[in-house]
């Protein structure tokens, strides 16, 4: 038998009968009578409502969230039986497997005695200490678990035995754009087309990606291009990704290069997010059973309770910048011990004892059909060891000849309160090519160095600043192939910095950014950006700087090609009008350049309807050396089965007509889904029937005619949760459940399923031959629709029925023998009531 969550139209039959049912006997063997129900009528004495008497509920099948020691893990249907504790006390019971609870973290191997019964059931009470509280009403199991049995996972740990690899499918994301242009200078209309297609094969674990885009123009440009093609898997035992194919480097240790061949490289996913990214392993003694807390700039980042005894904190999450941590140790006495560990990261840190690594072999590949290719191999680690240090490595070489080898070895350290800082070497040996002559093996070295610091009392982050400097003979494996290209060129670089800085002020914040190149053939590149922003009453403003410089320091005296530079100062403003107009800004934007135009742009931009899936802009602008007008408007609708969008702008110049829509396709063994832009790793929401019911959270996305959606984004490696909204749902649709947690691999098609009970809703009236009642507590079932779940008897014969087809047979049981059943055959009027739901009288014969 099979309970869904309480239907609201059901709540009072349903909270008369626990009330009833929950009444507690004053003597040990108090019998309830069945008559005072029933106003004495005759028969009823047969009614068995013993479970009832003893403090239990209807054994069946109930949807429950779950919970380890006050912790969620997971939404699923649990089996319940009544068993009686060993004060004879009667509850229900959940059916749990050895492997269920192993699969939620219990040590199932440190008790041989849990096995299996028959039934697939085991004997929670072989845990000692372990405790099964079900609460009906709130659809929950609570599950006291001694912390002795369960595995001591970092947070957010998903076992591989969740890992879910998904369905076989074929996926097909598209995008396509036009604009028409008309030139009002010339008098010329032109028109442009650009898609991209973005096919994909899932059979099991094995993945197949392609990217291929076509470009269209009235010039007569017609052309097709395949951007990539690979075919991937995950390698559970290695926690990585195994990719054949078109694919680019990591650029954690070397620059990222594009290849074609065969790459195996960590994947950073597969761990819980508080594994992840680099944190301080904090460790401490706590005198007796005590609370840490963890904060970090005045919030606190992480809580726990330990037994007496020194512990080790490894799992908090990564903060993405640094800051003190401020440690605090309560114990139970109510004293506090205080320490702070100072923190801070760049981005080559590992946590202690994790290895990051990639092997890819290969041939070089570019976008440029002239530059030279060469078979290379490529090898990188970084290890986490203790204290904050990091050490990594790599090499990178060509293969069948001596053309570039390269070998790099660096630390990373976080140094507490003066930072963090990693710095490391290059040595390369290149052989370079100018014209038709090779040169001999060129040795180089290349020094790099990146620095990151918080300092608190100033609010001042130094989030990465980083210098490199280059030998005159280091080349990288990219500069040494462009001297083998027909456009081969020597600009290789010898100095580069650069700097992000941030600082908070009394009013908001000011940032710096800094960016700084210069090469070997003595010209240099320098761009720097300067920026103040601050938020009043939720009006935000902001102004910001920049400044480009492209110089050659090269030049002879009677050349005269000028240094390029430009310079830009820009003011926004963003005011929210939800007084006036609901998810409405007005935005002011001043630029001025420095060849002394300015432009003024005003505009409203907001979105609209129920799941705010249709934003818009209108922005109108004046250009001070043009003296004319500019302005655009544009609208970006999210729809369930694509994204369409479309615009129009003009200037003293120019006429623009722009429009585009983009979308997925899945097909699957259950038939063909459209959706919107879907990632790589996608849900499949299966509520057959179920057609127009929001997905919770997801902009746009609702169940198709068939009752089937995509959930076009997902987590891979963790547990991600899928609820429907059933607040509008139609009057002859039920949910049995509506939330579904899934762990897909990368690139899986996870399916979402989800029980409907399809058809009209009753509240059904029924009467035996002797015209009296059907007794309280009877159960009904349908024998025409024997999926449809089972419904209680309340007060007067009162029966409420969902799913319900148009005519259809249904089983009333109210005891263990013949006497005590009959069946009821039952029709549908042939004008449904306006409310949804019928009210019918029927016999039960």
């Amino acid at each position: 038998m099979q309970f869904s969550r309480v239907e609201p139209r059901s709540q009072l039959a349903l909270s008369f009968l626990f009330i009833c049912c929950s009444i507690k006997p004053a003597l040990a063997h108090d019998h309830f009578n069945p008559l005072s129900l029933e106003n004495d009528e005759p028969g009823v004495e047969n009614v068995d409502l013993s479970v009832f008497e003893k403090g239990g509920q209807a054994e069946g099948t109930y949807n429950v969230d779950i919970y380890i020691n006050n912790t969620s893990v997971e939404t699923k249907n649990i089996a319940f039986k009544n068993k009686k504790s060993a004060d004879n006390k009667l509850s229900l019971q959940p059916c749990l497997s050895v492997e269920q609870l192993k699969q939620w973290g219990v040590k199932t191997e440190n008790f041989p005695e849990l096995k299996n019964d028959p039934n697939g059931c085991t004997d929670l009470s072989l845990l000692a200490g372990a405790v099964a509280k079900f609460n009906v009403i709130g659809n929950r199991l609570d599950l006291a678990i001694p912390q002795i049995a369960l595995i001591a996972d970092p947070r957010e740990f998903v076992p591989t035995s969740e890992w879910d690899e998904g369905i076989n499918a074929f996926l097909l994301n598209y995008s396509f754009t036009g604009s028409q242009d008309h030139d009002i200078d010339e008098n010329r209309t032109e028109n442009s087309e650009y898609a991209n297609l973005r096919p994909g094969i899932n059979i099991g674990a094995w993945r197949f990606r392609n990217y291929s885009t076509w470009n269209h123009d009235s010039d007569g440009q017609n052309s097709w291009d395949s951007a990539y093609t690979y075919v991937s898997r995950d390698i559970e035992f290695l926690k990585g990704q195994l990719i054949a194919g078109e694919n680019n480097t990591p650029a954690d240790v070397f620059d990222s290069i594009s290849f074609k061949g065969v790459q195996i490289s960590s994947d950073d996913d597969m761990l819980p997010d508080s594994m992840k990214g680099f944190a301080p392993v904090i460790r401490g003694v706590a005198k007796s059973s005590a609370q840490v807390t963890v904060e970090q700039n005045g919030y606190t980042i992480y809580k726990t309770n330990v037994p007496a005894g020194p512990f080790a904190i490894n799992d908090l999450y990564p903060t993405g910048g640094s800051g003190d941590l401020y440690v605090t140790i309560k114990e139970s006495d109510g004293s506090e011990q205080h320490f702070i560990v100072p923190y801070a990261s760049v981005p080559v840190l590992q946590r202690e004892g994790h290895l990051k690594y990639d092997l890819t072999v290969g041939r070089t590949r570019s976008s440029d059909t002239h530059s030279a290719q060469q078979n290379f191999a490529e090898l990188t680690a970084l290890y986490g060891l203790a204290g904050g240090i990091t050490a990594y490595g790599g090499i990178e070489s060509t293969l069948s000849n001596d053309v570039y080898h390269a070998a790099l070895i660096g630390t990373g350290l976080n140094l507490g309160d003066l930072g963090a800082l990693s710095l490391d070497v290059t040595n390369s040996w290149s052989k370079i090519k100018a014209g038709d002559v090779v040169s001999d093996t060129l040795t180089g070295q290349s020094w790099r160095i990146r620095y990151s610091k918080d300092i608190q009392s100033t609010g001042t982050n130094f989030t990465v600043a980083g210098y490199r400097y280059s030998t005159k003979d280091y080349y990288a494996l990219e500069d040494v192939l462009d001297t083998y290209s027909d456009n081969s060129h020597y600009d290789h670089v010898r100095n580069r910095t650069d700097l992000s800085l941030s600082q908070d002020i009394i009013y908001g914040s000011i940032s710096l950014t800094l960016y700084n190149e210069d090469y070997w053939n003595d010209t240099h590149t320098t761009s720097l950006g300067i920026g103040y922003n601050n938020t009043w009453h939720n009006v935000s403003y902001g102004i910001n700087y920049s400044y480009t410089l492209n110089a050659d320091n090269s030049q002879d005296e009677d050349d005269d090609t000028e240094d390029s530079n430009d310079q830009q100062i820009s003011i926004n403003i963003s005011i929210p009008l939800d007084a006036f107009m609901p998810s409405t800004y007005a935005t002011y934007n001043m630029n001025s350049a420095k060849d002394g135009d300015t432009t003024h742009t005003v505009g409203l931009n907001g979105t609209a309807l129920a799941q705010k899936n249709l934003s818009w802009s209108v922005q109108e602008g004046y250009s001070s050396q043009e003296k004319a007008t500019s302005g655009n408007v544009s609208a970006t609708y999210n729809g369930t089965y694509a994204d369409i969008n479309g615009g129009y702008s003009y200037d003293n110049h120019m006429r623009r007509l722009n429009y585009g829509v983009q979308g997925g396709v899945l097909l699957h063994r259950n038939g063909l889904t459209l959706s919107q832009p879907m990632d790589d790793t996608i849900i499949l929401v299966k509520a057959p029937g179920a057609a127009g019911v929001p997905v919770n959270n997801e902009t746009g996305v609702d169940t198709d005619f068939r009752g089937y959606a995509v959930v076009p984004y997902a987590s891979p490696y963790h547990r991600n949760e899928v609820s429907l909204d059933t607040t509008g749902i139609r009057k002859n649709i039920e949910l049995i459940d509506t939330s579904k947690t899934l762990v897909p691999t990368r690139g899986a098609v996870v399916r979402a399923e989800y029980k409907t009970n399809i058809g009209y809703k009753a509240l059904m009236v029924l009467t035996r031959i002797n015209n009296l009642p059907v007794p309280f507590g009877a159960t009904v079932s349908s024998l025409t629709k024997p999926d449809n779940h089972s419904s209680f008897v309340s007060d007067a014969g009162q029966a409420w029925l969902t799913g319900l087809e148009k005519q259809g047979r249904l089983l009333v049981k109210w005891g263990p023998t013949a006497a005590d059943r009959c069946q009821v055959s039952y029709r549908i009027p042939s004008s449904p009531s306006a409310s949804g739901v019928e009210i019918l009288h029927e016999q039960c014969q």
